[in-house]
C-alpha cells in the first residue's frame, strides 16, 4: 500500500497505524501530488497500481464573488485535474493488466450544490463528468471507475466546513454541528468507517458491474429521487 499527502508528520501517523491495525507494508510518500514532481513520486513508490483512491480536500465556504481566476484554478488543478492526471498516467497500465479500480471521493454537492461550496460545486462536477465518459472505455477490461459522494461525515474536513460557517454574533461551532446532525434524517454524521466499507464493496470483484456512478453516502441528505 503506498500512501501519498503533504503533511508528514499526519502522513507517517496514519502509514504506522495502518501497519498496526492491519498487519501491511505501507509505504508513505511525503508530497504534494498536485505538482508533476508529487505525482512522480508517488508514481515511483507504486509504479503499477491496481487500487487508486483519489482524495483530494476541500476549500473552505466562501461567497464567489470574493474569487478570481486564481482561486478558481487553484480548486480546479485540486481538485479535478489531478485526479484526471492520476488516471491519465495509470490507466493504460491497468487496462493492461486486466483488473483495477479508481474510485475518487467527491461530494454529494455534485447533486445538491451548496451556495457556500461554489468552488466544490464547480471542480468537482467537472471530475464527475469526465469519470462517465472515461468509465465506459475501460470497463470492458475489467477496470471500473466510480465516484463516493460523502454527506456530512465526522471528520476534519467537516470540522473545518463549519468552522469556516461560524460569523460574529452567529450559531457557536457546537450549535452549527448539532445542527447539521439534527437536520440529516439519520440524526447523526456518517461515520468515516461508512466509507471505507463502501470503498471496500466498490474494489472487490462483486463491483465488476458497477462503473461510471456517482454513489451518495449521505444518511438521506439528498432529496431527490434520482
Amino acid at each position: 500500500m503506498t500512501l501519498v499527502a503533504r503533511t508528514e508528520k499526519t502522513l507517517l501517523q496514519t502509514a504506522q497505524d495502518i501497519r498496526d491495525e492491519m498487519g501491511v507494508s505501507v509505504t508513505p510518500v511525503a508530497a504534494d501530488i498536485t505538482t508533476e514532481a508529487g505525482r512522480a513520486a508517488a508514481l515511483e513508490a507504486c509504479p503499477q497500481p491496481d487500487i487508486v483512491l483519489n482524495n483530494a480536500g476541500g476549500k473552505l465556504p466562501g461567497d464567489f464573488r470574493d474569487w478570481g481566476r486564481e482561486e478558481w484554478i487553484d480548486v480546479i488543478d485540486l481538485m479535478m485535474l489531478l485526479p484526471i492526471m492520476i488516471m491519465r498516467a495509470v490507466v493504460d497500465g491497468m487496462m493492461e493488466r486486466g483488473f483495477s479500480r479508481i474510485v475518487n471521493i467527491v461530494s454529494r454537492s455534485v447533486k445538491s450544490p451548496q451556495a457556500e461550496l461554489d468552488l466544490s460545486n464547480g471542480a468537482r462536477s467537472g471530475l464527475v463528468g469526465f469519470t462517465a465518459g472515461l468509465a465506459r472505455q475501460t470497463v470492458r477490461h475489467n477496470v471500473t471507475i466510480n465516484n463516493l459522494l460523502p454527506g456530512i461525515v465526522d471528520s476534519d474536513a467537516q470540522r473545518e466546513h463549519v468552522e469556516g460557517l461560524i460569523t460574529d454574533g452567529g450559531p457557536s461551532f457546537d450549535e452549527i454541528w448539532a445542527a447539521c446532525a439534527a437536520g440529516n434524517p439519520a440524526g447523526r454524521y456518517g461515520r468515516s468507517e461508512e466509507i471505507g466499507a463502501y470503498f471496500a464493496f466498490l474494489c472487490s470483484a462483486q463491483a465488476d458491474f458497477v462503473t461510471g456512478q456517482s454513489l451518495l453516502i449521505d444518511g438521506g441528505g439528498y432529496p431527490g429521487i434520482y
